[in-house]
């Protein structure tokens, strides 16, 4: 499956391009999103660009993966939301994520992305749940984890980040709002 184009109230979630890069690295290189995720202090735009490629090709081989988040009014690049399903036995299953750049904290974009990431999800996925996996002290993703309806639901220390345990939020199905789009 190719990766679609969503629109919502104020966002267009697209497939990355090329043109992306740039943009999206000043996402990964923000000290706040740094922090927020753990990244290394020596991201660079290839760790970006390499990002962007696996975010495509998780669309073609499982039909999940991450838009490019654009504000529809301006068509300026704000970061990037949708959902991670990884080749790791460990992983609860289906993620719904979002990174955006610090400039653009505090307008609700992460929620109105992530609902429409959630909404995408139990429409073209058989699944009981989706996930956000999110670490303890990242309270700004716990807190829109919380709105789009997701509960903690247990702690994991992953093998790939042995240093600290992750907070894997749950939502079930049957406690989910029914969409408010059309997501074909």
């Amino acid at each position: 499956m190719s990766c679609p184009t969503v629109e919502t109230e104020r966002l267009l979630l697209r497939p990355f391009e090329e043109r992306d890069v740039d943009e999206y690295f000043g996402v990964l290189d923000a000290p706040e999103v740094r922090a927020a995720l753990h990244l290394p202090d020596d991201i660079d735009r290839d760790t970006a660009w390499l990002q962007m490629a696996m975010w495509r090709g998780q669309w073609e081989l499982r039909g999940t993966g991450q838009w490019a988040i654009e504000e529809r009014a301006t068509g300026r690049f704000v970061g990037r939301a949708g959902m991670h399903s990884p080749a790791r036995a460990e992983w609860p299953g289906i993620e719904i994520g979002w990174t955006l750049h610090p400039d653009h904290w505090g307008k609700g974009y992460a929620s109105e992305a992530g609902a429409a990431a959630r909404d995408y999800a139990f429409v073209h996925h058989d699944v009981d749940a989706l996930y956000s996996v999110i670490l303890p002290e990242n309270t700004r993703s716990q807190a829109v984890a919380q709105r789009l309806g997701f509960r903690p639901w247990q702690e994991r220390t992953f093998s790939f980040f042995p240093d600290m345990p992750h907070v894997i939020w749950r939502l079930r199905r049957s406690d989910a709002p029914a969409p408010q789009r059309a997501l074909t």
